[in-house]
């Protein structure tokens, strides 16, 4: 494509003479005509292609940028009426901001290259000068006093005390002081609240020697109170020992940079319309929730959707429609940012309140009736009177249970069921429901061709000896990563596979893979390898195939049976006639054994323990989990688990603790004889290389005899997240 203006494209013929006569104006740059009008036709075709061209090439954008730089079009006023010119003709395809910030980005970036070889200059002659000291004194000082005085970039020298000797005319100019508001003043005075973490600290190895310069972009206040932004480059001057001697700090002031890469960042996180933040801001903010959330840590979300809203935009129009969401919002912010939530449009007439370090669902039910209130009132608009309720899904859970993208799910989804139920009116989350409303959308889209597709994997998650913290067991629990709803936890699809009886093929496949890569460990690591625990689904357990599937899976692997455990959930068999109950003792008489999940959630009788060929049980999650709840009894938990480890170690089985989150409660298990555990605390469900990277340091360790065998992390015994559910899975925290 020619870099020329097409013909006959009035828009690109009018830019591109506007486009001319804003560089032919100058600004202090004196450029021959004829290099001028190439420069005109060379950017204006650049901007043009990135308008236009498909795919949208921002880089197209950011070189017409670096042209003019390299053109000496660097006042600052060159870009903002360039900016200003791309505003006035706008794309079709809603590119311009990006069209903006990308011609922004490449003119500051080829500034700050000239910039930066500026500074170089300085720096290698203010070396140079320091050389010459030692020849010819008086001719180094007064050519380096010329190069001081005349450079455009701010310059002061100080001490290594830090005490400021000399500034230039430049620095005064960026500070707004003279020289006796800075000579004199000691370098740690310029601090200010929104310096770069490490800047001082840098700063501190200067000064002492340990490094020979630092670069950071830093505020400072002027004399004026005003804030400027600088790109500060400091350099250790040292003597002929080689010992500190002085420190030169060399300031670009890019103030004026600085504030446009804010605007461009402000609209690129906020919604144009309302002011508030949009879809990316929101999820920003509900992300870093989760990097490194405290231990307990709860959020809320607030899933807000107006209702009737349609009905005004389509009777009124998009104006009305508009001044209605606007007003709605003001409301919103109004109500909610005093204490301390945000609030964000997502889009349309959908907005979300995002509660961080929630007290729990009172406060999530609270904010939630506080939106009602807020739009209680008509909201008057012109000769209108609009009534505007809303229906609101409430979430509330604590951050290490789930993922950013699970809970804005189940908000929405939350939020529907709020709607179904009348509308203006708030409906709290119900992990079943929510479950139900998933499965039943997954399972009949998508999971009868997802194996095929190969969208499930499967990831495994440690048992480890609570003697020595050893690596004794994994659990094989699926996950389907679904390309419209992101990766699914079992708990969200495997209840309907069950009811629709998908459960087969895929417990099928589980039960292959898994085998599969426990054979694999034991090539590898030997005697080593950990056991491979895989949850039984019911319908597996009373299926005639189950031991034929066993068998088969087990030669066609060839995996040692006493290598695998099977998990069966006491719902499993309901009596000692159950045609269940005979296929389970010729799979363990295969050699396979069998250990009875989550124990203690249902109401199976004790008497099946005599009858059931298990060799260990797992107590369910739910029982550690509320030994750390207020509202129970923590004391008479203790004692029931502890009942149940004796229970279990009197009829011989192997006692599993599941949802251990932290040493505490391992070290308690550990006195009361529970034999393993598994949980955060020991390692969250993670892929197969990490468990080998596991098998092998705990070898590692075991040969040169460091003792316990390092967690996920490479720390004994420190784990993170998990996420599992159901059958195939476990329960939601293991």
């Amino acid at each position: 494509m020619s870099t020329g203006t097409p013909v006959g494209d009035r828009d690109a013929v009018r830019f591109h003479q506007e486009w001319a006569r804003l560089l032919e104006d100058g600004h202090g740059v004196a450029v021959h005509p004829g290099i001028l009008g190439r420069l005109v036709s060379r950017t204006a075709g650049l901007l043009h292609r990135a308008q236009r061209d498909e795919p949208f090439e921002s880089a197209l954008a950011a070189e017409a940028g670096a042209l003019l730089v390299d053109a000496h079009f660097t006042d600052p006023v060159v870009l903002a009426r360039a900016v200003e010119l791309l505003h006035e003709h706008p794309v079709a395809d809603e590119r311009g901001p990006a069209l903006c910030g990308a011609f922004a980005a490449g003119w500051a970036a080829a500034l700050r290259e000239r910039t930066l070889r500026e500074q170089e200059s300085i720096r290698l002659a203010a070396d140079s000068a320091r050389q010459e000291v030692e020849k010819a004194l008086r001719a180094s000082e007064n050519r380096f006093r010329a190069l001081f005085e005349s450079a455009a970039i701010g310059i002061g020298i100080g001490d290594v005390d830090g005490n400021i000797l000399a500034v230039n005319r430049a620095l005064q100019e960026i500070f707004g002081a003279g020289p006796e508001d800075l000579q004199g003043h000691r370098v740690n005075e310029l601090v200010h609240p929104e310096d770069t973490p490490g800047v001082w600290d840098a700063y501190e190895e200067l000064i002492t020697g340990k490094r020979d310069y630092l670069q950071f972009d830093k505020p400072y206040y002027r004399r004026d109170g005003e804030v400027v932004w600088t790109h500060l480059t400091v350099s250790l001057i040292r003597d002929d020992e080689g010992r500190p001697q002085y420190q030169v700090a060399m300031l670009e002031d890019i103030t004026d940079r600085y504030r446009l890469q804010e605007r461009l960042r402000h609209q690129a996180t906020h919604d144009p319309l309302t002011g508030l933040p949009n879809r990316v801001a929101f999820f920003e903010r509900l992300e870093k929730l989760f990097e490194e959330p405290e231990p307990g840590a709860r959020f809320g979300l607030c899933y807000v959707d107006l209702d009737g809203f349609k009905v005004v935009n389509d009777s009124l129009g998009h104006e009305t429609g508009d001044q209605l969401l606007a007003a709605v919002a003001a409301r919103l912010e109004s109500v909610l940012t005093p204490l301390g939530h945000l609030v964000a449009r997502l889009g349309g007439d959908e907005f979300v309140v995002l509660l961080e370090n929630c007290r729990g669902e009172q406060e999530a039910v609270a904010a939630a009736k506080t939106v009602l209130a807020a739009l209680a009132k008509p909201v008057v608009i012109g000769d209108h009177r609009l009534a505007v309720g809303a229906s609101i899904g409430v979430l509330e859970r604590r951050v290490a249970t789930t993922t950013p993208g699970a809970a804005v799910r189940a908000a929405d989804l939350t939020l529907y069921r709020a709607k179904e139920a009348g509308r203006g009116r708030w409906t709290l989350f119900d992990p079943k429901e929510n479950a139900r409303a998933v499965s039943r959308y997954a399972v009949s889209v998508r999971m009868p061709a997802a194996l095929d597709r190969g969208e499930f994997f499967i990831d495994y998650q440690p048992l480890c000896s609570l003697g020595d913290d050893s690596l004794v067991a994994v659990e094989a629990l699926v996950r389907w990563r679904h390309p419209q709803l992101g990766v699914l936890g079992p708990e969200e699809f495997i209840a309907t596979a069950e009811e629709t009886g998908l459960i087969m093929p895929l417990g099928r496949w589980v039960l292959e893979q898994a085998c599969g890569q426990a054979a694999d460990w034991v090539r590898r690591f030997g005697s080593a390898a950990p056991q491979m625990n895989v949850n039984l689904a019911v319908r597996q357990a009373r299926n005639v195939g189950l031991v034929q599937d066993i068998d088969r899976i087990l030669r066609s692997t060839g995996l040692d049976p006493a290598k695998l455990q099977l998990e069966i959930t006491e719902s499993t068999v309901v009596g000692p006639e159950d045609e269940a109950l005979k296929a389970l003792h010729a799979v363990v008489d295969m050699g396979v054994s069998l250990a009875i999940d989550d124990f203690g959630t249902g109401w199976s009788n004790l008497a099946y323990l005599r009858d059931l060929p298990v060799s260990g049980l797992k107590i369910a999650g739910s029982f550690v989990g509320d030994l750390h709840d207020p509202a129970k009894d923590t004391h008479l938990g203790w004692r029931i688990v502890s009942g149940l480890v004796s229970l279990a170690h009197t009829l011989g089985l192997t006692v599993t603790a599941e949802g251990v989150e932290s040493g505490a409660d391992a070290d308690r298990l550990r006195l009361m004889g529970c034999d393993w555990a598994q949980g955060w605390h020991f390692g969250r469900p993670v892929r197969p290389a990490e468990i080998a990277r596991r098998i092998s340091a705990s070898r590692e360790a075991g040969a040169s005899g460091a003792g316990r065998a390092p967690g996920p992390s490479g720390t004994p015994g420190v784990g993170g997240a998990s996420g599992s559910g159901g059958a195939l899975g476990g329960e939601i925290r293991k």
